[in-house]
């Protein structure tokens, strides 16, 4: 987001925080948020999974908004229900996300520590 600078906020090097912040609630949907929850549920269950039931409960969402959400999520990649006994977990895409995630963590901090040995050397 671009910082917008009144007169005597730059003359005194402050950004006016009202016109910096970003308005969450205004974008906030219900929608999305309860998919999110759903999405949250199965976290921790994907040897077993979850039956959409169970998953309701522990996402405070009606049985056939979490069926609809369980289908929206495998659609993504997120979420798969499991053939065996119709139970769902979470999917590969979002782990997979998280293992690239790391994966740019780590080249990052190897790139850091480079930068760090480079300039923490004695001048010759």
């Amino acid at each position: 987001m671009t910082r917008v600078w009144d007169t005597d906020d730059a003359q005194h090097g402050r950004v006016n925080a009202a016109r910096d912040a970003a308005p969450i609630e205004k974008y906030r949907s219900s929608s999305q948020q309860r998919i999110l929850r759903v999405l949250i549920a199965l976290a921790g269950h994907e040897i077993t999974g979850l039956t959409p039931g169970d998953v309701a409960r522990a996402a405070e969402v009606t049985p056939s908004n979490a069926t609809r959400d369980l289908n929206n999520l495998a659609i993504a990649g997120l979420a798969e229900q499991i053939q065996s006994d119709g139970r769902w977990r979470l999917g590969p895409k979002l782990i997979q996300i998280a293992l690239s995630h790391t994966q740019g963590m780590d080249r990052a901090s190897g790139r850091l520590a480079e930068v760090k040995q480079r300039y923490s050397r004695e001048p010759k």
